[in-house]
């Protein structure tokens, strides 16, 4: 079908939502687009786009490459009916119209295993890096939410978990230097621990919230004060 320009209020609650990826069952990202102009055969400009929704912003490239599949969808994605015992592990699948029995020439046999992703936490946001009287610092982020963030009217998201977990990770020199795990938005980072990171050639921090189901979600990443 043809792609059609919307209004924003319309884009803002849920119109010209397209997947985009490799081709395979993971890392999709999903973003929205306000107006499409068509400027040749099969061709369309996009413009007024809206990336990594849902989510997905964790773990979508800067570039998608050239030959990238794109999915136009008529809604919010469904999530598939898949038992916990059932993630990570290759099930058939038969794709074709429903009108047709499963035999038919028409359908496709796909061999697909799932992580499970509609369980996976969403990527911490806001992070900050502040100086304190130690000459250490106090990093801190803001969560986000898979479930019912979109409401105004309450203090704070939901945590969607059962618990609030984070890891937290200093990396340099192409290696992990240090790994801690918090329970609260924020993190004392000790004028000892930064010097010595420091010293290693500590370049950035990262921090991604635990899932007891699913385990890390995507890492949010921000350089830190001072590193090489």
């Amino acid at each position: 079908g043809a792609l059609e320009t919307k209004t924003e209020s319309a884009v803002f609650t849920g119109a010209n939502l397209m997947a985009i990826g490799s081709g395979t069952g993971e890392n999709w990202e999903m973003f929205q687009f306000r107006e499409a102009e068509l400027i040749g055969p099969d061709t369309y400009l996009l413009r007024g786009r809206l990336r990594g929704q849902l989510g997905t912003d964790g773990v979508m490239p800067d570039v998608w490459p050239a030959g990238s599949q794109v999915v136009l969808l008529d809604g919010v994605p469904r999530q598939i009916d898949l038992a916990a015992a059932a993630r990570r592990i290759d099930r058939h699948y038969r794709i074709g119209p429903a009108k047709r029995s499963y035999d038919d020439p028409s359908y496709t046999h796909e061999v697909a295993a799932f992580a499970g992703v509609g369980l996976r936490p969403y990527a911490p946001c806001h992070l900050a890096a502040k100086t304190d009287d130690t000459g250490g610092l106090d990093l801190s982020w803001i969560r986000r939410t898979r479930i019912d963030g979109d409401g105004w009217d309450l203090e704070d998201v939901p945590l969607g978990e059962e618990r609030e977990r984070y890891r937290i990770r200093i990396r340099g020199a192409g290696a992990v230097l240090r790994e801690v795990t918090v329970e609260s938005q924020n993190w004392s980072y000790l004028a000892a621990e930064l010097s010595a990171d420091l010293a290693a050639g500590a370049e950035t921090w990262e921090v991604a919230q635990m899932s007891e189901r699913f385990g890390l979600g995507p890492f949010a990443q921000s350089f830190l004060p001072g590193g090489s």
